[in-house]
C-alpha cells in the first residue's frame, strides 16, 4: 500500500518510507497531568490513534510511545493550591486522562513512560550533550547552547532572531543567549528533585521527550507527532538536543502536526472562559460522538468545534449503526473507499463520508475500525444514546407517515407528527433528502 503523510520538516506531503518496514517507531507528546484534559488535548490523541491504526494495518509491527509529563511547574502550582502531595495530583489526573481516552475509543500506546521513572536516562542524555560541547553550566542550571547547533530552526523554518520575536522565552541572567533553554534546573526543598552531577534539581520540559524517545525507540525514529503549538519551541528543541547527544542530524524522519481547535469560532483560552474539558463533553455526549466530531475535519486544518458539529456527528453515528443491521452480501473486508483516503495523508472526512455508502455490515464494521468507530452493537448504541419513551419501530413508522404527508403536501399532518415525536423526546433532522432522528439527551 502506498501511504503518504505531510512532513512538517519538508513542508510537503511525502511517500512514507520507513527506516525499517518490519518495525515502525512513533512517538507522540502526551499530557501534562495537573488538571482535567480539555478538548484541544483530545485532538492529537484521536488523530494519532487513527495513524496508529492505519500503520498497524500496513506493517507487521508498530511501536507507539506516548509519554506522561508528571514533572512540571504547573503541577507544582496545582499541588500547592490544593494543599495535596504532587503524587496525588499526577496520579489523579493520569487516571482521569486514561478514562477520557478509553471513552474516546483511543487505543493504549505500546509504552507510556512517565518522566519520574526516567530521570536516570535524562541525566545521562544531558551529560552527553555537555560532553559534546552543546551545553553549559551556569548558576546551578544546565542550558543548551542554541548557537552551537547550526541547524537550529530547520523545523519551524525560521532563523534564531525570528524565533525569539514574539516567542515565550524566559529572560534570565544565567543565559549566554536569550534563546538558550534549560536542560536541568535546581529545586528547592518543597519542589520535586533528584540528585545529579549538577546538584539537586529536576529536568527541563524539552529534554524529557528527547530522552524517553531514545530510551523506548532508539536514536532515530520514523514519526514524531503532536499539535502545531509544539513545533516551536518544544519540537525544535528536541531536534537540537537529540542530534547533539547522538552526534548526528537524523532524529525524526517525519514530523506530523495536527491543527488548532477553536470553540464556536474562537480560540480556546482562559481569558475567554471557553475552555471545555473532555469530562464536561462526556457528560452530554457519547465518546464516539466526540471522536467522530474531531475526525470530521482534516487533521492539519483548524477545526471549529461546537454543539452543531456534535449534533451532526450524533446523526451520522445513528445512521451508521442502523446500517450495521444490514446482513445482505456480507464480505469480511475493509473498503478501499475508506482506507484509500486514509492512506492519502489521513483524509478522515472523505473516509467518514464513504463509510455512509457501505451496505454490508461486516465490511462497514471492519472499515469503521480504522477510524475507531462502531465499537458497540446497534442495540447497545441505541439503548445507550436514545432516551425516547417510544419504540424504534413506532418512531420509524411515524417518520414514514410524515414523509408521505410532506410528499402529498399535507403539511398540517407532517407538523403534527413532528410535534408528537418532539413530545416523546425524538428530534428530527432532514439531511440529504432523508429524515434522521435522534433522542434528546
Amino acid at each position: 500500500m502506498n501511504f503518504k503523510i505531510y512532513n512538517t520538516l519538508s513542508n510537503k506531503k511525502e511517500p512514507f518510507v520507513p527506516l525499517n518496514p518490519k518495525c515502525i517507531k512513533m512517538y507522540v507528546c502526551g499530557p501534562t497531568v495537573y488538571n482535567y484534559a480539555h478538548i484541544g488535548n483530545a485532538r492529537p490523541a484521536v488523530v494519532f490513534d487513527v495513524l496508529y491504526r492505519v500503520l498497524t494495518n500496513i506493517y507487521p509491527e508498530v511501536i507507539y510511545v506516548r509519554n506522561i509529563t508528571d514533572v512540571d511547574d504547573k503541577i507544582n502550582e496545582a499541588a500547592k493550591k490544593l494543599n495535596e502531595p504532587i503524587s496525588f495530583i499526577t496520579n489523579k489526573y493520569t487516571d482521569i486522562y486514561h478514562q477520557d481516552m478509553k471513552n474516546l475509543c483511543v487505543l493504549s500506546p505500546d509504552h507510556e513512560p512517565r518522566v519520574t521513572d526516567n530521570i536516570k536516562q535524562i541525566i545521562s542524555m544531558i551529560q552527553k550533550i555537555l560532553d559534546n560541547k552543546n551545553a553549559y553550566i551556569n548558576k546551578d542550571h544546565v542550558l543548551f547552547d542554541v548557537t552551537s547547533f547550526k541547524e537550529y530552526g530547520k523545523l519551524s523554518n525560521r532563523d534564531k532572531d525570528e524565533m525569539l520575536s514574539g516567542a515565550r522565552v524566559e529572560v534570565a541572567d544565567y543565559k549566554k543567549y536569550p534563546g538558550d533553554f534549560v536542560l536541568w534546573k535546581p529545586s528547592s526543598e518543597n519542589e520535586p528533585g533528584w540528585d545529579s552531577p549538577w546538584g539537586y534539581g529536576r529536568p527541563g520540559w524539552h529534554i524529557e521527550c528527547s530522552s524517553m524517545a531514545e530510551t523506548y525507540l532508539g536514536e532515530e525514529i520514523d514519526i514524531h507527532g503532536g499539535g502545531q503549538d509544539l513545533i516551536f519551541p518544544h519540537h525544535e528543541n528536541e531536534i537540537a538536543q537529540s542530534c547533539s547527544a547522538h552526534n548526528n542530524n537524523n532524529y525524526v524522519k517525519y514530523w506530523v502536526h495536527n491543527g488548532y481547535l477553536n470553540m464556536e469560532g474562537e480560540k480556546m483560552s482562559k481569558s475567554l472562559g471557553n475552555i471545555v474539558t473532555i469530562k464536561e463533553l462526556l457528560d452530554k455526549y457519547d465518546g464516539e460522538v466526540i471522536r467522530l466530531a474531531l475526525l470530521s475535519t482534516h487533521y492539519r486544518k483548524p477545526i471549529n468545534f461546537g454543539e452543531s458539529l456534535l449534533e451532526q456527528s450524533q446523526n451520522i453515528l445513528n445512521k451508521l449503526y442502523k446500517n450495521l443491521n444490514n446482513e445482505k452480501h456480507n464480505d469480511d473486508l475493509v473498503s478501499d473507499d475508506v482506507i484509500n483516503p486514509l492512506l492519502d495523508d489521513l483524509n478522515t472526512p472523505l473516509s467518514i463520508s464513504n463509510l455512509l455508502k457501505i451496505k454490508c455490515s461486516k465490511t462497514l464494521l471492519n472499515s469503521a475500525n480504522l477510524l475507531g468507530l462502531l465499537n458497540r452493537t446497534a442495540d447497545e448504541w441505541f439503548s445507550l444514546n436514545n432516551k425516547s419513551t417510544m419504540l424504534e419501530n413506532d418512531i420509524e413508522l411515524l417518520i414514514q407517515e410524515r414523509d408521505n404527508a410532506r410528499k402529498s403536501k399535507d403539511f398540517i399532518r407532517a407538523d403534527e407528527i413532528r410535534d408528537q415525536l418532539d413530545k416523546n423526546n425524538v428530534i428530527l433532522e432532514d439531511v440529504d433528502g432523508k429524515t434522521i432522528w435522534r433522542a434528546k439527551k
